[in-house]
Protein backbone atom coordinates (compact mmCIF):
# COMPACT_ATOMS: atom_id res chain seq x y z
CA UNK A 1 0.00 0.00 0.00
CA UNK A 2 1.39 3.45 -1.44
CA UNK A 3 0.83 6.27 1.14
CA UNK A 4 2.81 9.72 0.27
CA UNK A 5 2.98 12.51 2.80
CA UNK A 6 3.02 15.98 2.54
CA UNK A 7 6.72 16.68 2.73
CA UNK A 8 9.06 19.70 4.05
CA UNK A 9 11.86 21.32 1.95
CA UNK A 10 11.27 22.59 -1.64
CA UNK A 11 8.70 20.55 -3.97
CA UNK A 12 9.61 20.48 -7.50
CA UNK A 13 7.18 21.78 -9.85
CA UNK A 14 7.44 18.93 -12.46
CA UNK A 15 5.86 16.57 -9.71
CA UNK A 16 2.34 18.19 -10.82
CA UNK A 17 2.90 18.44 -14.73
CA UNK A 18 1.72 21.60 -14.98
CA UNK A 19 1.86 23.94 -18.06
CA UNK A 20 5.48 25.19 -19.16
CA UNK A 21 6.18 28.65 -17.04
CA UNK A 22 4.93 31.87 -19.48
CA UNK A 23 6.87 35.31 -19.30
CA UNK A 24 6.40 36.71 -16.23
CA UNK A 25 3.66 39.52 -16.47
CA UNK A 26 4.75 40.88 -13.14
CA UNK A 27 7.68 42.52 -11.41
CA UNK A 28 9.81 39.94 -9.65
CA UNK A 29 11.36 42.29 -6.72
CA UNK A 30 13.72 39.56 -4.75
CA UNK A 31 17.47 40.53 -6.13
CA UNK A 32 18.10 36.23 -6.41
CA UNK A 33 14.92 36.12 -9.44
CA UNK A 34 12.81 34.65 -7.21
CA UNK A 35 9.06 35.01 -6.83
CA UNK A 36 7.93 35.26 -3.42
CA UNK A 37 4.18 36.36 -2.58
CA UNK A 38 2.34 36.20 0.94
CA UNK A 39 -0.58 34.83 0.96
CA UNK A 40 -3.35 35.69 3.61
CA UNK A 41 -6.58 32.97 4.78
CA UNK A 42 -9.19 33.91 7.09
CA UNK A 43 -12.91 32.22 5.91
CA UNK A 44 -13.45 30.47 8.86
CA UNK A 45 -12.21 30.36 12.58
CA UNK A 46 -8.26 30.15 11.53
CA UNK A 47 -6.56 33.28 9.99
CA UNK A 48 -3.06 32.51 8.71
CA UNK A 49 -0.19 34.23 6.65
CA UNK A 50 2.09 32.41 4.13
CA UNK A 51 5.03 33.34 2.86
CA UNK A 52 5.92 30.88 -0.27
CA UNK A 53 8.76 30.98 -3.07
CA UNK A 54 9.32 29.83 -6.47
CA UNK A 55 13.02 29.28 -7.28
CA UNK A 56 13.27 29.22 -11.52
CA UNK A 57 17.17 27.99 -10.90
CA UNK A 58 15.53 24.50 -9.15
CA UNK A 59 11.95 24.69 -10.36
CA UNK A 60 10.76 24.56 -6.89
CA UNK A 61 8.10 25.52 -4.51
CA UNK A 62 9.75 26.61 -0.98
CA UNK A 63 7.12 27.53 2.20
CA UNK A 64 9.22 29.93 3.60
CA UNK A 65 6.64 30.31 6.75
CA UNK A 66 2.92 29.59 7.66
CA UNK A 67 2.19 31.15 11.49
CA UNK A 68 -1.58 31.16 12.07
CA UNK A 69 -3.98 31.63 15.11
CA UNK A 70 -7.40 29.78 15.96
CA UNK A 71 -10.45 31.03 17.32
CA UNK A 72 -11.78 28.62 19.60
CA UNK A 73 -14.97 29.16 20.83
CA UNK A 74 -16.32 27.78 24.67
CA UNK A 75 -17.70 24.28 24.87
CA UNK A 76 -21.10 24.10 23.89
CA UNK A 77 -20.79 26.79 21.17
CA UNK A 78 -19.60 27.57 17.33
CA UNK A 79 -18.01 30.02 16.47
CA UNK A 80 -20.20 33.19 15.07
CA UNK A 81 -19.06 35.51 12.32
CA UNK A 82 -18.84 39.08 14.04
CA UNK A 83 -16.66 37.37 17.23
CA UNK A 84 -14.20 35.56 14.54
CA UNK A 85 -13.80 38.64 12.30
CA UNK A 86 -12.41 40.13 15.77
CA UNK A 87 -9.84 37.54 15.97
CA UNK A 88 -8.69 37.75 12.76
CA UNK A 89 -8.86 41.50 13.41
CA UNK A 90 -6.43 41.70 16.23
CA UNK A 91 -4.16 38.86 15.19
CA UNK A 92 -3.27 39.24 11.48
CA UNK A 93 -0.63 42.22 11.40
CA UNK A 94 1.26 40.12 13.71
CA UNK A 95 0.97 37.30 11.96
CA UNK A 96 2.38 38.87 8.98
CA UNK A 97 5.21 40.40 10.67
CA UNK A 98 5.62 36.87 12.47
CA UNK A 99 5.85 35.62 9.02
CA UNK A 100 8.33 37.79 7.22
CA UNK A 101 10.33 37.80 9.86
CA UNK A 102 10.81 34.07 9.93
CA UNK A 103 11.04 34.15 6.53
CA UNK A 104 13.57 36.80 6.12
CA UNK A 105 15.45 36.73 9.39
CA UNK A 106 17.25 39.79 10.19
CA UNK A 107 16.39 41.77 7.27
CA UNK A 108 14.84 45.28 7.91
CA UNK A 109 12.67 45.51 4.87
CA UNK A 110 11.52 42.13 4.08
CA UNK A 111 8.42 43.32 2.72
CA UNK A 112 11.06 44.57 -0.68
CA UNK A 113 11.15 40.93 -1.69
CA UNK A 114 7.27 39.85 -2.45
CA UNK A 115 5.58 39.86 -5.60
CA UNK A 116 1.88 39.88 -5.10
CA UNK A 117 -0.40 39.70 -2.18
CA UNK A 118 -2.86 36.98 -2.12
CA UNK A 119 -6.17 36.19 -0.36
CA UNK A 120 -9.31 34.19 -0.24
CA UNK A 121 -12.08 35.73 -2.17
CA UNK A 122 -13.97 33.36 -1.38
CA UNK A 123 -16.08 30.70 -0.18
CA UNK A 124 -16.55 31.04 3.93
CA UNK A 125 -17.95 33.43 6.38
CA UNK A 126 -18.23 37.23 5.10
CA UNK A 127 -17.09 39.01 7.80
CA UNK A 128 -14.08 37.07 8.84
CA UNK A 129 -12.78 37.05 4.90
CA UNK A 130 -13.47 40.76 4.73
CA UNK A 131 -11.85 41.29 7.26
CA UNK A 132 -8.57 39.62 5.73
CA UNK A 133 -9.43 41.03 2.01
CA UNK A 134 -9.00 44.56 3.88
CA UNK A 135 -5.40 43.45 5.68
CA UNK A 136 -4.49 42.38 1.49
CA UNK A 137 -5.58 45.57 0.03
CA UNK A 138 -3.51 47.75 2.83
CA UNK A 139 -0.27 45.27 2.02
CA UNK A 140 -1.11 45.57 -1.46
CA UNK A 141 -1.65 49.27 -1.55
CA UNK A 142 1.46 50.10 1.09
CA UNK A 143 3.97 47.74 -1.26
CA UNK A 144 2.80 48.25 -4.61
CA UNK A 145 2.37 45.02 -5.36
CA UNK A 146 -1.13 43.29 -7.17
CA UNK A 147 -3.45 41.39 -5.41
CA UNK A 148 -4.55 37.75 -6.66
CA UNK A 149 -7.74 36.46 -5.35
CA UNK A 150 -7.92 32.78 -4.24
CA UNK A 151 -10.58 30.05 -4.20
CA UNK A 152 -10.11 28.61 -1.08
CA UNK A 153 -10.86 25.27 -2.00
CA UNK A 154 -8.64 25.38 -4.47
CA UNK A 155 -6.39 26.21 -2.55
CA UNK A 156 -6.63 23.00 -1.08
CA UNK A 157 -6.20 21.47 -3.82
CA UNK A 158 -2.89 23.09 -4.88
CA UNK A 159 -1.56 22.95 -1.98
CA UNK A 160 -1.93 19.22 -1.84
CA UNK A 161 -0.78 18.64 -5.39
CA UNK A 162 2.75 20.31 -4.64
CA UNK A 163 3.04 18.48 -1.33
CA UNK A 164 2.26 15.31 -1.84
CA UNK A 165 3.72 15.50 -5.67
CA UNK A 166 0.77 14.33 -7.32
CA UNK A 167 -0.32 15.65 -10.65
CA UNK A 168 -4.19 14.35 -11.00
CA UNK A 169 -5.51 12.60 -8.80
CA UNK A 170 -9.11 12.22 -7.41
CA UNK A 171 -9.55 14.50 -4.53
CA UNK A 172 -11.73 14.06 -1.85
CA UNK A 173 -12.51 17.77 -0.10
CA UNK A 174 -13.72 17.49 3.36
CA UNK A 175 -13.96 20.66 5.55
CA UNK A 176 -16.01 22.70 8.17
CA UNK A 177 -17.72 24.39 5.22
CA UNK A 178 -17.29 21.86 2.09
CA UNK A 179 -17.58 17.97 1.28
CA UNK A 180 -16.94 17.45 -2.40
CA UNK A 181 -15.71 14.78 -4.69
CA UNK A 182 -13.33 16.43 -7.44
CA UNK A 183 -11.64 15.43 -11.10
CA UNK A 184 -10.12 17.36 -13.14
CA UNK A 185 -10.96 17.65 -16.49
CA UNK A 186 -10.48 20.81 -19.14
CA UNK A 187 -8.79 23.24 -16.82
CA UNK A 188 -11.86 23.43 -14.48
CA UNK A 189 -12.12 21.04 -11.04
CA UNK A 190 -15.30 19.21 -11.89
CA UNK A 191 -17.62 18.47 -9.06
CA UNK A 192 -18.73 14.45 -9.33
CA UNK A 193 -20.68 14.51 -5.80
CA UNK A 194 -20.97 16.20 -2.70
CA UNK A 195 -23.03 17.30 0.50
CA UNK A 196 -26.72 18.16 -0.51
CA UNK A 197 -27.18 19.67 3.01
CA UNK A 198 -25.00 20.15 5.66
CA UNK A 199 -21.24 19.67 5.18
CA UNK A 200 -19.08 16.67 7.27
CA UNK A 201 -17.14 19.18 9.57
CA UNK A 202 -20.42 20.73 10.37
CA UNK A 203 -22.11 17.45 11.95
CA UNK A 204 -18.82 16.76 13.56
CA UNK A 205 -18.71 20.16 15.19
CA UNK A 206 -22.41 20.14 16.05
CA UNK A 207 -22.50 16.64 17.16
CA UNK A 208 -19.54 17.68 19.57
CA UNK A 209 -21.29 20.47 21.29
CA UNK A 210 -24.13 18.00 21.60
CA UNK A 211 -21.99 15.60 23.63
CA UNK A 212 -19.97 18.18 25.38
CA UNK A 213 -16.85 17.49 24.02
CA UNK A 214 -14.55 20.59 23.36
CA UNK A 215 -13.69 22.80 20.58
CA UNK A 216 -9.53 22.94 21.94
CA UNK A 217 -8.25 22.25 19.68
CA UNK A 218 -11.01 21.32 17.60
CA UNK A 219 -14.07 19.55 17.79
CA UNK A 220 -13.11 16.75 14.86
CA UNK A 221 -9.46 16.18 16.57
CA UNK A 222 -11.77 15.27 19.77
CA UNK A 223 -13.88 13.01 18.03
CA UNK A 224 -11.39 10.87 16.88
CA UNK A 225 -9.05 10.75 20.15
CA UNK A 226 -12.97 9.75 21.68
CA UNK A 227 -13.33 7.23 18.94
CA UNK A 228 -9.87 5.25 19.27
CA UNK A 229 -11.54 3.87 23.12
CA UNK A 230 -10.89 -0.02 22.69
CA UNK A 231 -13.90 -0.60 24.22
CA UNK A 232 -16.14 1.68 21.99
CA UNK A 233 -18.89 -0.27 20.78
CA UNK A 234 -20.69 0.27 16.96
CA UNK A 235 -24.38 1.86 16.88
CA UNK A 236 -26.25 1.47 13.58
CA UNK A 237 -26.70 4.60 12.12
CA UNK A 238 -28.62 6.23 8.97
CA UNK A 239 -26.53 6.01 6.14
CA UNK A 240 -27.42 8.23 3.54
CA UNK A 241 -25.81 8.07 0.28
CA UNK A 242 -27.64 9.29 -2.99
CA UNK A 243 -25.97 8.07 -6.23
CA UNK A 244 -22.93 10.39 -5.94
CA UNK A 245 -24.24 12.75 -3.24
CA UNK A 246 -24.27 12.38 0.43
CA UNK A 247 -26.47 13.61 3.69
CA UNK A 248 -25.48 14.37 7.02
CA UNK A 249 -28.51 16.30 8.40
CA UNK A 250 -30.52 13.15 8.94
CA UNK A 251 -27.40 11.50 10.50
CA UNK A 252 -26.63 14.75 12.96
CA UNK A 253 -30.40 14.51 14.22
CA UNK A 254 -30.52 10.58 15.01
CA UNK A 255 -27.29 11.06 17.02
CA UNK A 256 -28.68 13.91 19.00
CA UNK A 257 -31.73 12.16 19.67
CA UNK A 258 -29.32 8.80 20.85
CA UNK A 259 -27.77 11.56 23.03
CA UNK A 260 -30.81 12.90 24.60
CA UNK A 261 -32.38 9.52 25.49
CA UNK A 262 -29.36 6.08 25.68
CA UNK A 263 -26.51 7.76 26.25
CA UNK A 264 -28.42 10.29 29.04
CA UNK A 265 -29.32 6.46 29.78
CA UNK A 266 -26.16 5.45 30.40
CA UNK A 267 -27.04 2.21 27.71
CA UNK A 268 -24.46 4.02 24.94
CA UNK A 269 -21.37 6.09 25.80
CA UNK A 270 -19.52 8.91 24.36
CA UNK A 271 -17.02 6.77 22.41
CA UNK A 272 -19.26 4.57 21.57
CA UNK A 273 -21.31 7.83 19.57
CA UNK A 274 -18.06 8.80 18.23
CA UNK A 275 -16.82 5.89 17.01
CA UNK A 276 -20.04 5.22 15.07
CA UNK A 277 -20.26 8.34 13.52
CA UNK A 278 -17.08 7.91 12.59
CA UNK A 279 -16.80 4.61 10.91
CA UNK A 280 -20.63 5.47 9.35
CA UNK A 281 -19.38 9.39 7.44
CA UNK A 282 -16.40 7.84 6.67
CA UNK A 283 -17.69 4.53 5.22
CA UNK A 284 -19.81 7.20 3.09
CA UNK A 285 -16.86 9.15 1.74
CA UNK A 286 -15.02 6.10 0.56
CA UNK A 287 -17.95 5.11 -1.27
CA UNK A 288 -18.17 7.71 -3.66
CA UNK A 289 -14.75 8.72 -3.83
CA UNK A 290 -14.13 4.55 -5.40
CA UNK A 291 -16.96 5.34 -7.90
CA UNK A 292 -15.42 8.57 -8.67
CA UNK A 293 -12.07 6.93 -9.62
CA UNK A 294 -14.06 3.97 -11.52
CA UNK A 295 -15.64 6.83 -13.81
CA UNK A 296 -12.74 8.44 -14.02
CA UNK A 297 -10.03 5.90 -14.62
CA UNK A 298 -7.62 7.26 -12.03
CA UNK A 299 -5.73 5.64 -9.33
CA UNK A 300 -5.06 8.11 -6.74
CA UNK A 301 -6.70 10.04 -4.22
CA UNK A 302 -5.75 13.11 -2.47
CA UNK A 303 -7.66 14.15 0.59
CA UNK A 304 -7.62 17.57 1.34
CA UNK A 305 -9.42 19.87 3.71
CA UNK A 306 -9.24 20.27 7.81
CA UNK A 307 -11.39 17.37 8.50
CA UNK A 308 -8.69 15.28 5.76
CA UNK A 309 -6.21 14.94 8.67
CA UNK A 310 -8.25 12.16 10.57
CA UNK A 311 -6.03 9.14 10.55
CA UNK A 312 -9.29 6.85 10.58
CA UNK A 313 -10.69 8.71 7.44
CA UNK A 314 -7.00 8.15 6.00
CA UNK A 315 -6.66 4.49 7.04
CA UNK A 316 -10.13 3.52 5.31
CA UNK A 317 -9.74 5.24 2.03
CA UNK A 318 -5.95 3.64 1.75
CA UNK A 319 -7.76 0.53 2.31
CA UNK A 320 -10.00 1.08 -0.54
CA UNK A 321 -7.14 2.28 -2.91
CA UNK A 322 -4.79 0.16 -2.22
CA UNK A 323 -7.36 -2.74 -3.06
CA UNK A 324 -7.85 -0.51 -5.85
CA UNK A 325 -4.09 -0.51 -7.13
CA UNK A 326 -3.90 3.02 -6.74
CA UNK A 327 -2.28 5.36 -3.92
CA UNK A 328 -3.75 7.79 -1.14
CA UNK A 329 -1.94 11.02 -1.03
CA UNK A 330 -2.23 12.41 2.54
CA UNK A 331 -1.18 15.26 4.95
CA UNK A 332 -1.30 16.51 7.93
CA UNK A 333 -2.20 19.05 10.20
CA UNK A 334 -0.28 21.31 8.71
CA UNK A 335 -1.50 22.09 5.37
CA UNK A 336 -4.76 20.31 5.99
CA UNK A 337 -5.97 22.31 8.15
CA UNK A 338 -6.87 26.10 6.57
CA UNK A 339 -3.36 28.06 6.35
CA UNK A 340 -1.87 31.04 4.58
CA UNK A 341 0.42 28.94 2.50
CA UNK A 342 -2.00 27.19 0.34
CA UNK A 343 -3.53 30.73 -0.67
CA UNK A 344 -0.51 31.48 -1.77
CA UNK A 345 0.53 28.30 -3.33
CA UNK A 346 -2.70 28.89 -5.80
CA UNK A 347 -2.43 32.35 -5.83
CA UNK A 348 1.38 31.92 -6.89
CA UNK A 349 0.61 29.85 -9.93
CA UNK A 350 -2.20 32.23 -10.92
CA UNK A 351 0.06 35.24 -10.80
CA UNK A 352 2.84 33.28 -12.84
CA UNK A 353 -0.21 32.24 -15.99
CA UNK A 354 -0.91 35.67 -15.91
CA UNK A 355 -3.87 36.22 -13.86
CA UNK A 356 -4.17 39.35 -11.11
CA UNK A 357 -7.15 40.96 -9.23
CA UNK A 358 -7.91 44.26 -9.78
CA UNK A 359 -8.91 46.65 -6.52
CA UNK A 360 -12.07 47.25 -7.78
CA UNK A 361 -12.61 43.26 -8.25
CA UNK A 362 -11.29 42.46 -4.60
CA UNK A 363 -14.40 41.97 -3.27
CA UNK A 364 -15.30 38.59 -1.26
CA UNK A 365 -18.25 36.15 -2.04
CA UNK A 366 -19.72 33.17 0.98
CA UNK A 367 -20.82 31.45 -2.26
CA UNK A 368 -17.71 30.95 -4.85
CA UNK A 369 -17.72 26.47 -6.48
CA UNK A 370 -14.76 24.64 -6.63
CA UNK A 371 -15.83 23.78 -10.03
CA UNK A 372 -15.59 28.64 -11.20
CA UNK A 373 -12.22 28.67 -11.52
CA UNK A 374 -10.49 28.19 -14.64
CA UNK A 375 -7.10 26.35 -13.76
CA UNK A 376 -4.99 28.21 -16.46
CA UNK A 377 -1.81 26.51 -14.87
CA UNK A 378 -3.05 23.28 -16.03
CA UNK A 379 -3.20 21.40 -19.29
CA UNK A 380 -6.61 20.92 -20.81
CA UNK A 381 -7.01 17.63 -20.21
CA UNK A 382 -10.11 15.43 -20.00
CA UNK A 383 -10.43 11.86 -17.92
CA UNK A 384 -10.61 8.40 -19.83
CA UNK A 385 -13.77 6.31 -18.74
CA UNK A 386 -12.95 2.80 -17.67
Amino acid sequence: MAVSTAKDGPCQAESIQNLPLPPPTYTIRDPEGRTIVLGIEGSANKVGVGVLQYSPSTQSYTILSNPRKTYVAPTGHGFLPKETAWHHQAHVVALVRAALNEAFPGEQSPELRISAVCFTKGPGMGAPLQSCAIAARCLALLWDVPLVGVNHCVGHIEMGRIACGTSNPVVLYVSGGNTQVIAYSDQRYRIFGETIDIAIGNCLDRFARTVGLSNDPSPGYNIEQEAKATDASFIDLPYTVKGMDVSFSGILTHVEQVAKTKLKAGEVTVADMCYSLQETLFAMLVEITERAMAHTGQNEVLIVGGVGCNLRLQDMMATMVSERGGSLCAMDHRYCIDNGAMIAQAGIFSLQYGEKTSLEDSWCTQRFRTDQVKTLWRAPRKWQHT
